[in-house]
């Protein structure tokens, strides 16, 4: 986790580009990177913006369910679009489904990271005996 933190407390944004964006990739990182990571956002920034394009919206979707099953997170806005992607094979641009989900956290998400912690912990102790 610590790394992920450290990625993310690292990571160069311009003024252009919401510093409480994931940009979600069906390929580039498993599933539960983005969730822990996503779970790190809204520790700092108290909400989380998760955008994809095409083939990625249902990893978005997977991901904002976990969240909001496990009691973390709260829908705040959907939004649905499609943009141009310039496809170079075939010299034209192609369009490509969008979607954005901005969560929030819920009343009791501090709460229940922090007995995830604990768990995490305790088991971390087991196993070290």
């Amino acid at each position: 986790m610590e790394e992920i933190t450290d990625g993310v407390n690292n990571i160069n944004i311009s003024d252009s580009q919401k510093r409480n964006r994931i940009q979600v990739s069906n390929t580039k990182k498993p599933l539960f990177f983005y969730v822990n990571l996503a779970k790190r956002y809204m520790q700092q920034y108290n909400e989380v913006e998760l955008s994809a394009l095409g083939m990625a919206i249902a990893t978005v979707v997977t991901i904002a369910e976990i969240l909001k099953n496990n009691g973390l997170a709260l829908e705040k806005k959907i939004m649905t679009s499609t943009v141009d992607i310039k496809d170079d094979s075939r010299g034209r641009p192609v369009q490509k489904a969008k979607i954005e989900i901005v969560l929030g956290k819920t009343e009791n998400f501090d709460e229940i990271m922090a007995a995830a912690a604990e768990e995490k912990e305790a088991r971390e102790n087991e196993e070290q005996s």
